[in-house]
């Protein structure tokens, strides 16, 4: 009896999700627990494993379908995944004809039954041994099967224009990397410009391609647009003297990743400093419902995190309670899973304030916007060596602007400076990290 997948139940507050990517096609073999297909929300991307081994039959949704929980996705014939996967060894076990005898021109040689239509048939060169001519069929068939991308590499592959067969695969299992698509993209460029025409050339072609938003990009657009209109939101700034941080980083690099096994950054310092200047300045890590303020006793800072798909930003539970490693071997968790879209609802939900660092892409300055119903986030930015006035001399110094952008509702101008200022200090004299004074 055939076997209807459905769409699993959603996580709370999603009302619908929306097919992103079959990865099995109807008449293949599936195995039991194997991803038949992703479905993407506005938060995160679920997987639809098979209940049993089988074939899937047939597709009811498409890709870029919108379904809801319980509709149908597709048909699945339970308990014939074997009976598909035999005929595959059929051409290794009679790869060579009997001797004497030549394959008719209307069959295939290796199994002695006409080949289907629109495929040609398959045969092994003349002279080779049986077990040669198999491992050439089987090359063959491996060859034609595309290699595995993630859902949000696949993306990426669409939006480029690559196919998968296009793609060298250098990640474990043959699979599909985000760095093998760039590398893709860029030989592709490269060709395209050796073969592109003279400057005194003309083509009078002006490309346009249109693609639908995913939903986190749609999702992100809905958030942005509704903090501005939202909120009240203004920012103020201030320059950190990253020195001593940085000379502490450097003088522990190595011991500090031989003990913990995670490399020290910048970020996990501010969200140590953050959290005691939030301790200090409630406000700052409280948000607004309707007419009342809620003063939030625990600390979960969001950390911003760009992917393929779009920014997401996965929260550090109690992150006052944690220690440098700790944070920023959460920070790299989260990273790695979000470029693979792996990260749950629960991950990305909550937050009572958060920090972005635009400075890794060499951001100089920026005003960041809330992330509602937070009231406060705080913006890092590229350290640059400057010259800056220190006892009446002119010295150099490495400097990051940070900028904080606030509601002005709940947050006054004068408490929004007195945290910048508080984290400044902090950061300036790491010490008190560990004394907090």
């Amino acid at each position: 009896m055939s076997i209807t997948l459905k769409t699993p139940e959603l996580p709370e507050s999603v009302q619908d999700a929306t097919v992103a990517a079959w990865h099995k096609r109807p008449g293949e073999a599936v195995r039991q627990d194997e991803n038949i297909v992703d479905l993407e929300t506005d938060k995160v991307v679920l997987e639809v494993p098979a209940p049993e081994d089988g074939v899937l039959k047939e597709i009811l949704q498409p890709e870029g379908a919108t379904v809801k929980a319980g509709d149908p996705l597709a048909v699945l014939e339970p308990g014939a995944a074997a009976a598909e996967a035999a005929p595959e060894k059929a051409p290794a076990e009679k790869a060579a004809p009997a001797a004497g005898k030549a394959p008719a021109s209307a069959e295939t040689a290796t199994t002695g039954e006409a080949a289907p239509a629109g495929e040609p048939a398959v045969s092994p060169p003349i002279g080779e041994p049986p077990a040669q001519a198999a491992r050439a069929v089987e090359s063959e068939a491996a060859e034609a099967v595309s290699p595995y991308a993630s859902p949000s590499v696949r993306r990426e592959l669409h939006a480029a224009g690559l196919s998968e067969a296009e793609v060298k695969p250098s990640g474990e299992k043959g699979h599909i990397r985000h760095e093998d698509v760039q590398r893709a993209l860029q030989a592709r460029q490269a060709q395209t410009a050796q073969a592109a025409p003279q400057a005194d050339e003309v083509t009078g072609e002006r490309e346009e391609r249109r693609v639908p938003m995913t939903r986190l990009r749609a999702r992100i657009a809905e958030r942005l647009l509704a903090a501005q209109h939202n909120a009240a939101i203004l920012t103020t700034f201030n320059e950190i003297d990253m020195s001593r941080v940085k000379a502490l980083r450097e003088r522990y690099r190595d011991s500090f990743q031989q003990a913990h096994g995670i490399r020290l950054g910048y970020t996990s310092f501010f969200v140590a400093a953050a959290c005691e200047a939030l301790k200090q300045y409630p406000e700052v890590n409280a948000s607004i419902d309707a007419n009342e303020i809620v003063y939030h006793g625990y600390y979960d800072i969001g950390v911003a995190v760009s992917t393929p798909r779009g920014l997401v930003v996965p929260i550090i539970r109690d992150a006052d309670r944690l220690s440098l490693a700790e944070i920023e071997r959460q920070i790299k968790d989260y990273a790695q899973r979000a470029r693979d879209a792996q990260l749950t609802l629960e991950e990305l939900t909550g937050g009572t304030f958060t920090i972005t660092n635009g400075g890794v892409f060499g951001s100089l300055l920026s005003t960041p916007i809330l992330n509602p119903p937070q009231t406060g986030i705080l913006g890092m930015h590229k350290i640059e060596d400057r010259p800056v006035a220190v006892d009446g001399q002119v010295v150099i110094r490495p400097i990051m602007y940070v900028a904080l952008s606030y509601d002005h509702r709940l947050i006054d101008g004068a408490t929004a400076v007195q945290f910048l200022v508080r984290v400044k200090e902090l950061i300036e004299d790491p010490a008190r990290l560990l004394l907090k004074v």
